[in-house]
C-alpha cells in the first residue's frame, strides 16, 4: 500500500536590503581593485629617453639589485618601488637569469620581470669565415657575447671536451662549419663547442655522408682535403678541379706535395715561393715527405669547399701550377714532363718579379 506523506513547505528567507547593500559594495570594492591591479600591472616603468627599444645585458652571478642597478644607470626604471615589489610577487628577485634582454619604451614591471624571469632572451648573431686558427676563431666568435676569448680558447683547447665531442687536436678544424649562428648572449665556452657540434652533425645530413662514402672518405678526411684546396685557391670552378687531383693522388698513393701543407707545417702563410730546403721539414704535415693526408685539416674549411670536395671532378690531373700572369688560377697536368715546363715558367716569372720567396 503506497502512502502518502505531506510535504513540509520550505520558506526561504528574502535577503534584508542592508544584506544586498553590503553585498553590492563588497562587490564593487572587489571590480575596483581588480581594476586598480590591473592598471597597477600595467603602469609603464621603463622610461628609455626618447628611445623605442634598447638591450639590457645581465651578467652571469648578477643579483637582483644588480638588474636594480643597471636598469638605473641610464635612468631606464622610473618606479623602482614597483619593480621591486612585483619582482618579489613572482619571486623573480631571488631568481635572476643572465642574458641579453630587449627592453621596449612604455614597458610596465610586469611585462619585464616576466621575460627575465622567464630567460627570454634577445639572441645575438656570430657569424666566422676564412678562419685559420683556433685563437683567431675564439676572438671572432668572443666578440657578441659574454664569454672573453680566452674563455672560448680554454674549452676549445679542453683535450676532455674536445674528446667527449669526438674530435683531438689535429681535427678539431673540421667540427667549425663557417656560418651565421645565432647564441644567447651568455653562451660559456662549453656550450659554443657543444652547439658547433651539434651544427657539424647537422651539416653532415645523410646526403653529404653518402658522397664522401662513395670517395671512400670520412666527413673529417673530406674536409682536410677542403681546408688544403681552399688555400690553394679562391677561384670557386677551379675547387672541385684541384680536389679531383689529390683525390687521384690519394688513391695512386703518391705525394700529395701540397705547398699549402709545408706553409702550415712552417706556420707561416705569407710564403709565396716554397723552397726545396722548406719541403723538408720534419711535420705530419709535409706533405713533400709523407704519402696521404696530414694529421687534420690546415685550416678551418668553409661549406662551399666541402662541397666541392664532395662533387670533385672526375678526371686524370695529377698536378697543378700557378699562372704566371697573376690572375690566381692554375694550369693543371696529367703527366710530369707537362707540369715541369709549367712550373718552369712560373718559376722564370718569380724570378722577373724578384719574389724569392
Amino acid at each position: 500500500m503506497l502512502i502518502l506523506m505531506p510535504i513540509k513547505q520550505i520558506h526561504i528567507a528574502k535577503p534584508s536590503g542592508k544584506a544586498l547593500v553590503v553585498a553590492a559594495v563588497a562587490a564593487v570594492i572587489i571590480v575596483a581593485v581588480g581594476l586598480w591591479a590591473i592598471s597597477f600591472l600595467r603602469r609603464p616603468v621603463i622610461d628609455l629617453k626618447g628611445e623605442q627599444k634598447a638591450y639590457l645585458y645581465i651578467p652571469t652571478g648578477s643579483t637582483f639589485d644588480d638588474v636594480c642597478q643597471l636598469l638605473n644607470l641610464d635612468g631606464w626604471l622610473s618606479d623602482e618601488q614597483q619593480f621591486r615589489l612585483i619582482a618579489g610577487l613572482k619571486h623573480y628577485d631571488g631568481n635572476v637569469r643572465a642574458g641579453r634582454y630587449l627592453v621596449e619604451n612604455g614597458m610596465s614591471a610586469n611585462t619585464l620581470i616576466n621575460m627575465l624571469r622567464s630567460g627570454n632572451q634577445a639572441p645575438v648573431r656570430i657569424t666566422f669565415n676564412n678562419i685559420r686558427t683556433i685563437p683567431q676563431l675564439a676572438g671572432v666568435a668572443s666578440r657578441n657575447i659574454e664569454s672573453d676569448s680566452a674563455q672560448l680558447l680554454a674549452a676549445m683547447t679542453d683535450t676532455e671536451l674536445v674528446r667527449r665531442l669526438g674530435f683531438d687536436e689535429p681535427t678539431l678544424f673540421a667540427m667549425f662549419i663557417p656560418n651565421t649562428y645565432e647564441f644567447n648572449w651568455n653562451t660559456s665556452g662549453e656550450q659554443w663547442m657543444e652547439r658547433m657540434k651539434r651544427e657539424y652533425d647537422r651539416f653532415w645530413n645523410d646526403r653529404r655522408k653518402h658522397k664522401a662514402d662513395s670517395l671512400g672518405l670520412s666527413p673529417v678526411q673530406v674536409a682536410i682535403i677542403a681546408s688544403i684546396i681552399e688555400e690553394e685557391t679562391n677561384k670557386a670552378d677551379e675547387l672541385p678541379i684541384i680536389a679531383g687531383i689529390y683525390i687521384n693522388r690519394l688513391r695512386r698513393g703518391m705525394l700529395l706535395q701540397a705547398c699549402p701543407t709545408i706553409k702550415f707545417a712552417l706556420g707561416d702563410f705569407t710564403i709565396r715561393r716554397v723552397l726545396k730546403k722548406d719541403q723538408e721539414i720534419d711535420s705530419p704535415y709535409n706533405t713533400y715527405k709523407y704519402v696521404g693526408l696530414p694529421p687534420g685539416p690546415i685550416r678551418i674549411p668553409s661549406g662551399a669547399a666541402i662541397d666541392a670536395v664532395l662533387g670533385a671532378e672526375n678526371h686524370d690531373y695529377l698536378f697543378m701550377c700557378a699562372r704566371p700572369d697573376g690572375s690566381g688560377r692554375h694550369n693543371f697536368a696529367k703527366t710530369n714532363a707537362e707540369h715541369a715546363r709549367n712550373a718552369r715558367i712560373y718559376q722564370e716569372e718569380l724570378n722577373k718579379r724578384k719574389i724569392y720567396r
